[in-house]
């Protein structure tokens, strides 16, 4: 070993004819680079979309889908992405038809909750890294939206005396909250919901958001902690509840 790292050396730094032949040979074979033929390189990419296209389709519905429906109650017309989600602990999962969700989150459950539940409607976005941490009961209703990155905190993992914390004990039952996200509720990117929070109907929150406390029907809000900023008109709120009749994305992404 010691001998070739010796070679290098003096392949680097040699003043020699020979060691500078080298230099100019491997720093041209460092710059090779296949050519670009746009006929060619456009049918490859073609087939790479169609063979992976196909197989994520194909192991979506022959294995994610599957493994992750032995897991929960309902998914009628579930439409899993990215895998498949990861759940911890042992919460009660129902969910509604048509519903789609990143196989790259995570559903967790407080151990020491009896029945922790997380239920969710109809028509549901679940997104990329979201983080639903189940204290009781977490109630997503129909149409809601979660961004990527959604944190909802049913429980905080942790005491809040010191001593107890350092000792690994698990955090109170006053810790836990209930979350409970009404129908069309739109959470944006990195989005917060603490447990003890409601969200009304229609209302977004705007990208990373903390909600510390309930907010009403119709509303946008944002900030840390999250504050109404306007509330939607009767226009907004009518456009809003208009629900999709058929699962695009579902439709779009499947070749089988």
């Amino acid at each position: 070993m010691q001998s070739i790292q010796s070679v290098k050396y003096w392949a680097k730094t040699s003043d020699t004819s020979a060691a500078k032949s080298i230099r100019r040979l491997w720093y041209s074979c460092q710059q090779l680079e296949m050519p670009c033929i746009p006929v060619f390189t456009q049918c490859l990419l073609l087939l790479h979309n169609f063979i992976t296209t196909f197989f994520t389709s194909l192991t979506r519905r022959i294995y994610w889908t599957p493994l992750f429906k032995s897991q929960i109650r309902g998914g009628k017309h579930l439409y899993l992405y990215s895998g498949m989600p990861q759940i911890l602990g042992k919460p009660t999962i129902q969910v509604g038809q048509n519903c789609r969700w990143s196989g790259i989150s995570t559903v967790s459950a407080r151990w020491g909750s009896k029945t922790p539940r997380f239920i969710v409607g109809d028509n549901v976005d679940i997104g990329w890294q979201s983080n639903i941490a189940v204290g009781q009961d977490i109630i997503l209703e129909d149409n809601v939206r979660m961004a990527g990155k959604a944190f909802l905190a049913g429980y905080p993992g942790h005491p809040i005396n010191p001593t107890d914390r350092a000792n690994g004990l698990p955090e109170l039952d006053s810790q836990i909250g209930n979350i409970h996200l009404k129908q069309n509720v739109w959470l944006g990117t990195g989005v917060t919901v603490l447990g003890g929070v409601t969200i009304g109907r229609n209302s977004i929150i705007g990208a990373g958001s903390v909600v510390t406390k309930s907010l009403p029907d119709n509303v946008i809000a944002a900030g840390n902690p999250a504050k109404v900023i306007r509330h939607l008109t009767t226009q907004e709120c009518n456009e809003h509840e208009r629900a999709p009749t058929t699962n695009h994305l579902a439709e779009q992404g499947s070749l089988l």
